[in-house]
């Protein structure tokens, strides 16, 4: 079952539904018997028996690999490219040579570019006994990316080394899987890019999402992988009969993992008001690592609709502004985007699987996915209570107060005071982070934060702060580690205490003695409306105190 967010249940009323669909699927496939020298040299005796293995018989292997694959792209005309290293348009320039034939099945594409790789050196040593050697800094060598469509998982490549062990890649979307099942199943879709928009049956298609995750799911990725490996690429360099008799099989681990949430709302205008009210509101306290605004990017859209005029397909729509929301925690990034008129997507990418540190095998898939879920779920519960962040007087005067945790008495969370106020904005900045944070982590972002002035402030004066802010309840430590979390009522009362220094007192205090001079500006800020109007106020208070002029 999917689990519900503190965000989409506040703005339930605003939606027209929702749905969660894993995105890129990206795994390693890997010859265990390669990894080691023994293991490499126990393969070559059953693949070549009684033929010495040498460096040159190495370097053939590559070479047959990339004739045959030469070969059979003149034969069967398909586009054989090649692309600079680091050149990151190959998918999109796959997309332009996709078949257009809704039947076509099979490698459309071969784009090859050079990449580090695995590559054995073979060498005698002094006394002419063969020695392997697994260099530390991997070479640049030729990779084959195989573009293929799929029957049930639509555009899949597979990049593939052309040097033994024959190293692999393979990259998979599962909006394109949704997608195809979709359309098998007479239920409506519209899409635009990689997202489901109006005009879906959300429903529906969270169901059919659903179905990619657990053993079910692991079982499809498994076949497809299987299905064009060892047919479409590994026979470029083993035919079958030489695959079977060396006993070559692949093992597969995850790398790359993309999960989004999408929120149908029902009108462009209410979701731009949710959106960016919530912008406005939190990325000061969250410490946004980059926003970014594009305005007016494509051209207007053109649609084409399906053959039986049930379904509908947006082939290009226009995007008059993108505004992406972004946290990055090492090789995690969380964002928040608008997609089309009315979809928000929060998207969690795992850029390398190692970091969610629950294993690799890609047997482990349905446990990384319930990860990213959770993930996507605690995110947006600390930026929904960032946005409706609250602080009663009680509290303001409790926290200033000191605590006792056990025997032990302990100062008071003096926001008044410059180290703790610093100390505040780096754990709020540090609550969306999702394995949580550590008095090192603290410590390093209020240096961050505050440069020079907070230079002195160390791991000891973090963890001595986190004891203070766990005394109020704020802060709370994650079982069994030295790692914490901010709970969402801390999160409220630490982000109103910021915003209420920052955006009210300060400002209005600022300019309530020197009030401005000259023409006002013609289209005045709500906000700067409401600061004028305090800033009279204020100074009427004053003066009425006789503590103005």
């Amino acid at each position: 079952m999917l689990s519900s967010d503190d965000f989409s249940t506040y703005v339930a009323d605003l939606l027209n539904g929702t749905y969660d669909c894993v995105d890129r699927i990206s795994l390693r496939g890997y010859f265990p018997l390669g990894q080691t020298s023994g293991g490499l040299l126990t393969w070559w005796n059953k693949l070549f028996p009684n033929t010495e293995l040498n460096e040159q018989r190495l370097r053939k292997l590559a070479g047959d690999f990339a004739r045959r694959v030469q070969a059979y792209a003149r034969k069967h005309k398909i586009a054989l490219r090649y692309f600079p290293i680091g050149d990151k348009t190959k998918h999109v320039e796959a997309e332009k040579l996709r078949p257009t034939d809704p039947q076509y099945r099979g490698v459309f594409a071969i784009f090859v570019a050079r990449a580090p790789a695995l590559v054995w050196q073979a060498k005698a040593n002094r006394d002419g006994k063969l020695v392997l050697r697994r260099p530390k800094s991997w070479p640049l060598v030729y990779h084959y990316h195989f573009h293929i469509v799929d029957p049930q998982w639509g555009h899949l490549t597979i990049k593939m080394s052309g040097h033994p062990p024959f190293g692999l890649q393979i990259s998979l979307n599962g909006h394109e899987w949704v997608q195809r099942q979709a359309q098998k199943q007479a239920i409506s879709w519209v899409k635009e890019g990689n997202c489901f928009v109006g005009g879906s049956d959300l429903a529906s298609l969270n169901r059919l999402a659903q179905q990619l995750d657990g053993v079910r799911g692991l079982a499809r990725l498994a076949q497809v992988v299987d299905r064009w490996v060892y047919s479409a690429c590994l026979c470029f360099a083993l035919n079958r009969e030489q695959q079977q008799r060396s006993e070559f099989r692949y093992a597969y681990s995850c790398y790359q993992l993309e999960y989004s949430r999408n929120l149908l709302f029902k009108s462009a205008r209410q979701l731009d008001e949710v959106y960016q009210g919530l912008i406005d509101r939190t990325r000061r306290v969250l410490d946004v690592a980059r926003l970014k605004t594009i305005f007016g990017r494509k051209s207007r859209p053109s649609k084409t609709k399906a053959r039986d005029g049930r379904l509908e397909k947006i082939i290009d729509r226009s995007v008059y502004d993108l505004t992406t929301f972004k946290l990055h925690f090492g090789k995690l990034t969380l964002k928040m985007y608008d997609k089309g008129d009315r979809v928000l997507r929060v998207e969690i990418v795992v850029n390398n699987i190692a970091e969610l540190r629950c294993g690799k095998g890609m047997e482990k898939l349905p446990g990384m996915l319930k990860r990213l879920q959770e993930m996507v779920v605690a995110f947006l519960g600390v930026v929904q209570a960032a946005h409706l962040s609250f602080v009663d007087g009680r509290q303001l005067d409790a926290l200033a107060a000191p605590s006792v945790r056990g025997i032990k008495r302990t100062a008071g969370v003096d926001l008044q005071k410059p180290r703790m106020r610093a100390v505040a904005q780096a754990v709020i900045a540090l609550a969306a982070q999702p394995e949580g944070f550590n008095a090192a982590d603290l410590a390093e972002r209020v240096r961050a934060q505050q440069g020079r002035a907070m230079a002195a402030y160390g791991d000891r004066k973090a963890a001595y702060d986190l004891r203070k802010l766990r005394g109020k309840s704020l802060v709370e430590r994650i079982a069994k580690t030295r790692r914490y979390r901010v709970r969402r009522p801390g999160i409220r009362t630490l982000a109103a205490l910021l915003i209420l220094r920052e955006q009210v007192i300060k400002p209005v205090l600022a300019g309530v003695c020197r009030p401005k001079r000259g023409r006002p500006p013609k289209n005045l800020h709500p906000l700067d409306a409401h600061y004028q109007r305090l800033q009279r106020e204020m100074l009427s208070t004053f003066q009425t105190l006789k503590i103005a002029a």
